[in-house]
């Protein structure tokens, strides 16, 4: 027989919810079935094996206090607002599949008479006055004590934002992460205005205790239950929120940079690992090369990060105080790597 659970996160902090996903993920019992239903705010949410400096516009997202959060499993990278509704499909049975959850999801939407299907992405498409949009994307993850199944579904998110912040600033980046697929979406309040993450919460609990045939009631998630009844739960947050997983395990990648100062040209090639500059050549024909040689051999082993590279660059000035020009470089430097 299937043990079901039911949980709702009220916390809006993505790294939270990842945190929770994982760990209910790892410590899942033998035949049991659980949906977990959860929102992020403002946040980019990337694949496992995504680069997001190819990904999103990361100086936008600073600027604006955007948040990044890296998942475990593949895809790509998707924005979140408190006009999403995240969910999850977790499993330990050896026959479960992604159509018992997707059939869950389609059934949930037809409450609101909203009439999606799949496509062959794994996407949920729905038919509007303009065309077929997406409204859902997926993404899954296989372990030998599990499966899971995650993804969004748009309510009334800011496309405008969405649009915004995954449309990465145009730098000459090599690397050879996954790229995301980019889709015209919509919102599902375009048809059916009445619809919210509460009652779209409600259909898809519901929907789930239908097909396993079995009535539970949602246990809400609170800090100190997580603290309390989840284990490992502090120290998978630490790892989702740290620098080193959300932008240190984007894949090896190259970053091509050149610019034409009035003293003279510079090009600039790093070559990123871990997040860290292993690698950094400059060329110039400016007729004072020295400067720049120096900062190229400074730059290396320092996290590929515009205020970790500031600092070193403040200090390189202070070796070279006589040219004054070179402050022009670290402007443009900075402002590139964003």
């Amino acid at each position: 027989m299937t043990s079901l659970r039911l949980l709702v996160s009220n916390f809006h902090n993505p790294w939270f919810n990842l945190a929770i996903e994982e760990c209910i993920f790892h410590n899942i019992e033998n035949n049991q079935s659980i949906l977990f239903l959860w929102r992020n705010y403002n946040t980019i949410i990337i694949g496992r094996a995504q680069n997001p400096w190819k990904e999103c516009n990361t100086r936008r997202m600073v600027r604006d206090g955007i948040r990044l959060a890296r998942r475990s499993s593949g895809g790509g990278a998707v924005f979140h607002d408190l006009g999403n509704t995240c969910f999850t499909f977790l499993s330990s049975k050896k026959d479960y599949n992604k159509n018992i959850s997707t059939t869950i999801i389609l059934d949930g939407l037809k409450y609101f008479d909203i009439h999606a299907k799949i496509s062959g992405r794994n996407d949920l498409l729905v038919q509007t006055k303009a065309g077929e949009r997406k409204i859902s994307g997926s993404a899954y993850r296989e372990t030998s004590y599990g499966k899971f199944h995650h993804g969004t579904l748009l309510l009334q998110t800011d496309l405008t934002k969405l649009a915004y912040y995954l449309n990465p600033d145009i730098k000459k980046l090599q690397t050879k992460g996954i790229k995301s697929v980019r889709s015209r979406v919509a919102n599902l309040n375009e048809l059916n205005s009445n619809i919210n993450h509460k009652q779209l919460c409600y259909a898809l609990q519901k929907e789930f205790c239908n097909f396993y045939k079995k009535q539970i009631n949602p246990e809400i998630i609170s800090l100190e239950n997580v603290l309390k009844k989840i284990p490992g739960f502090s120290k998978q947050l630490t790892h989702q929120s740290c620098w080193d997983w959300n932008f240190g395990a984007a894949p090896m990648f190259t970053h091509y940079l050149d610019n034409y100062f009035t003293w003279g040209s510079v090009a600039l090639h790093f070559d990123i690992k871990n997040g860290i500059i292993n690698r950094s050549c400059i060329f110039t024909d400016s007729l004072y090369p020295e400067p720049l040689e120096s900062l190229s051999k400074k730059l290396v082993g320092v996290l590929y990060n515009a205020d970790e590279i500031k600092s070193c660059c403040k200090q390189w000035l202070l070796m070279w105080t006589q040219h004054d020009y070179l402050t022009d470089v670290v402007d443009w430097l900075i402002t590139n790597l964003q």
